[in-house]
């Protein structure tokens, strides 16, 4: 679970046990050069304490990542926090943890780049919900039809509306 800042108590507990001690059982470290940035990234690690244990059942360790580099020419230092009940290696963990942003990379983006999903302001309650399951819908399709690129899929079949239901199995007069 990534740590932010509206979970204030429980970020300072963790941000305080980085900030005050000066060994760490657990430590990893990795870099990787690609896509326009190179980054470093720092692992830290440490049993959750009983502080933390108590409010969060099954927490087993603490972490704190920092990732540093250059990305698109310009140097940046960022901190993340996170707290799981894994008990796992060092190396496991930094894995896990890289893997977070693969998932913000390969779903969330597109959905806010492609799609537009941060852009919409819905006036109605369920509308959110509706064109969230409508976007994952469309998503799915395309990548179980072969579109890895979603830009891609979405010029190849935008105006093909035959194609598009002829995916969930439904036939239309047009179709051949």
């Amino acid at each position: 679970m990534s740590v932010k800042g509206n979970q204030r108590q429980l970020l300072r507990q963790i941000r305080d046990q980085f900030r005050y001690q000066r060994h760490f059982p657990v430590q990893e470290s990795a870099f990787e050069a690609g896509h326009g940035r190179q980054v470093r990234w720092d692992l830290r690690a440490r049993n959750a304490g009983e502080a933390i244990t108590e409010r969060w059942s099954g927490a087993s360790w603490i972490i704190e990542l920092v990732s540093t580099g250059v990305r698109d020419g310009k140097p940046f230092r960022q901190i993340h926090h996170f707290l799981t009940t894994l008990r796992t290696s060092p190396k496991a963990l930094l894995r896990l943890v890289r893997q977070r942003w693969a998932i913000e990379n390969e779903w969330h983006w597109v959905r806010d780049v492609r799609l537009g999903e941060d852009a919409h302001h819905y006036a109605e309650r369920n509308g959110v919900q509706v064109l969230a399951l409508l976007r994952s819908l469309a998503l799915n399709l395309l990548r179980t039809n072969g579109y890895r690129s979603i830009r891609d899929g979405q010029v190849a079949v935008s105006h093909d509306i035959c194609r598009m239901l002829g995916w969930i199995g439904i036939r239309t007069a047009g179709a051949g």
